[in-house]
This record gives C-alpha cells, sequence and structure tokens, in this order.
C-alpha cells in the first residue's frame, strides 16, 4: 500500500469564504493529506471575521499580512513567498492553492516545473489561465450547491404539531329553568315552548378563549443559479469522441479508467460533479453518444469492469 501524499494548504482568505472550508478539507483528503495548513489575510479587517470562527475547529493557522494599500491584496506575496519556502524544505509532494485570483497563475506554474502536483480550488469566476496552471482545479461553488441539493433530498423530520384548543361556544339554545310547578299538575306550555326554541346569536370570540400555536414559517429561498463549470458539455462531448477513437482497441472499446486518465489531463477542472453526476458512467451514459459494456470476470465476483464506445451509425 503506497503512502499518502502530503500537501501544503494554503488559503488567500480575502477571496475565498468561510462557508466552503469544509468541502476545501474533505476535497484535498481525497488526493492525500495536508501537513501545512495556512490562510493568509488582514485580521484586523472586519470583512474577514468570519474566518475566525471555524480557523480554530479546523485546525488552520492564520497569517497576519496587514493591507498597506487600500484596495490592494497584500496577502498575497505573503502566500507566494510562503509556497517557495515551502517547495525548498522538500517536505510536501503536493501544493493545494485556494483562490479565485489569477495573481496566483505563476505560482502554480512554478510549483508544477518543479515536479510537484498543484490543486487549484476556488469559485467558477475564477479566471481559466489560473486553471490551466493546476494539474486539477476544483469549483468550490458548484461542489457546495450539490453538496446543498443532497441535503434539501433527505427526508425531514416530522414534526408533532401541537393541537389548538378550541373555543367553547355557547349553546344555540338558552337553558331555562323549569318554572315553579303553583299546584297544578302540568305547566304551562304555551309560555315555556316559544323560550325554549327561541335561537341564541353565537357571541364572538374573545381573543383570551382561543390560544393559537405559532408556528415558524420557512423562509422562502429564492431561486439560485446553478454556477456552471468553464468546460463546456459540448466540448466535454467532442473530447469524449476523440479520446475513444484514439485509444479504443480494433473493436472500439476502451476502459472507464483510460477514459477517465485522458479527461483529466486535458481538462483540470472535469469532475462529473459539475454536471449532476457521481460516476463517470453514468455521465457518459447520459449523454447518449456511446455504447457501454460490462463485463464481471466470475459469478461471485463484485469487480467489474465497464467499456465504451462510440455508437455505431446506422446504415
Amino acid at each position: 500500500m503506497s503512502e499518502e501524499l502530503t500537501y501544503a494548504l494554503l488559503i488567500d482568505a480575502e477571496n475565498i469564504s468561510s462557508k466552503y472550508i469544509k468541502i476545501i478539507l474533505d476535497e484535498l483528503s481525497n488526493d492525500g493529506v495536508a501537513t501545512y495548513r495556512r490562510i493568509y489575510g488582514d485580521w484586523t479587517n472586519p470583512a474577514n471575521s468570519a474566518w475566525k470562527d471555524v480557523l480554530l475547529n479546523y485546525s488552520v493557522n492564520p497569517v497576519q499580512q496587514y493591507s498597506y494599500t487600500q484596495g490592494k491584496n497584500a496577502s498575497d506575496s505573503a502566500m507566494i513567498i510562503d509556497a517557495m519556502d515551502i517547495l525548498y524544505s522538500g517536505n510536501v509532494e503536493g501544493f493545494c492553492l485556494v483562490s479565485s485570483d489569477s495573481d496566483f497563475t505563476r505560482l502554480a506554474s512554478r510549483l508544477r516545473e518543479s515536479g510537484k502536483r498543484v490543486i487549484g480550488m476556488g469559485e467558477s469566476k475564477t479566471p481559466s489561465a489560473f486553471i490551466s496552471a493546476c494539474n486539477q482545479f476544483k469549483y468550490l461553488d458548484i461542489l457546495y450547491a450539490s453538496s446543498y441539493e443532497e441535503k434539501e433530498k433527505e427526508p425531514r423530520e416530522l414534526v408533532k404539531e401541537t393541537p389548538v384548543k378550541s373555543a367553547r361556544r355557547k349553546p344555540l339554545v338558552k337553558a331555562v329553568k323549569p318554572p315553579v310547578n303553583n299546584g297544578s299538575k302540568f305547566p304551562d306550555a304555551e309560555k315555556i315552548l316559544p323560550v325554549l326554541l327561541e335561537p341564541v346569536k353565537p357571541e364572538p370570540l374573545k381573543p383570551e378563549a382561543s390560544k393559537s400555536v405559532s408556528v415558524k414559517a420557512e423562509p422562502v429561498r429564492a431561486e439560485q443559479t446553478r454556477p456552471e463549470p468553464q468546460t463546456k458539455l459540448s466540448t466535454i462531448r467532442r473530447s469524449l469522441r476523440s479520446i475513444i477513437s484514439e485509444g479504443s482497441n480494433e473493436e472500439g472499446w476502451i476502459s472507464l479508467s483510460k477514459i477517465g486518465n485522458q479527461l483529466a489531463k486535458r481538462f483540470p477542472d472535469f469532475d462529473v460533479r459539475n454536471y449532476g453526476y457521481s460516476k463517470l458512467n453514468q455521465f457518459i451514459e447520459s449523454l447518449g453518444d456511446f455504447d457501454m459494456d460490462v463485463i464481471t470476470p466470475g459469478k461471485d465476483s463484485k469487480v467489474q469492469h465497464i467499456y465504451f464506445r462510440n455508437k455505431l451509425k446506422q446504415k
């Protein structure tokens, strides 16, 4: 079993929201271990106060960098200097640069030139130059939107409602005391019946009579436009046809693993989750342009080998 790669995680706090911290660490854990965890910003600036609440919980070390000039991002230089110091120390195999700023494009290229693996993370607005300079790039806003959609699909717990007590109303017929028997065998029925049958108008409910249960209404969420990756679906579709044509066997089939490796090399920002899928084979099959074949080595084997080919043109 090979050891996990070690990474230096460097975050630009002035360009990344604190709500992405869990996604950042979870995604990096899929590739290796973050031995360095540093975040750069001017912590005297109230705009960075949201980060202070999460740094301790996720063991990220803040690096203070004062903004000497208004409107200038002073933390960029500090982050670049630290990255080069870590590079020359030789303690890590890769770097994770978290920013949506194009100023780190040259840094990513320099780290790759030194044989280090570079993972970039930022929002979908990140300039394409920085994305192309990384070995792999992840869109934090798309991943965040996907995780939010998954939570919405989860079944919610049923809340037991408190029954509302109905207010007591007076009877529609007045209760009349029976007349005093003055010694006669039967009371005067002609005087009693009209009173008994007289309808009574219900009195309006008093505010104290009925206790209403206050139910907190869920806030109406405005429909948010799902962020889109910079690599369009049509571009991925054309590349898939090319990859299958160039790397397939005589019968036109190519393994799913080879397709995944080629897509990652051609498009650093490619991730099936960007297009609403969790597995690569599901994504390719959904395009409708390719045939899929699943081969199982044995009856009791749980291993499956998945192959794809371009659909044959019907004559």
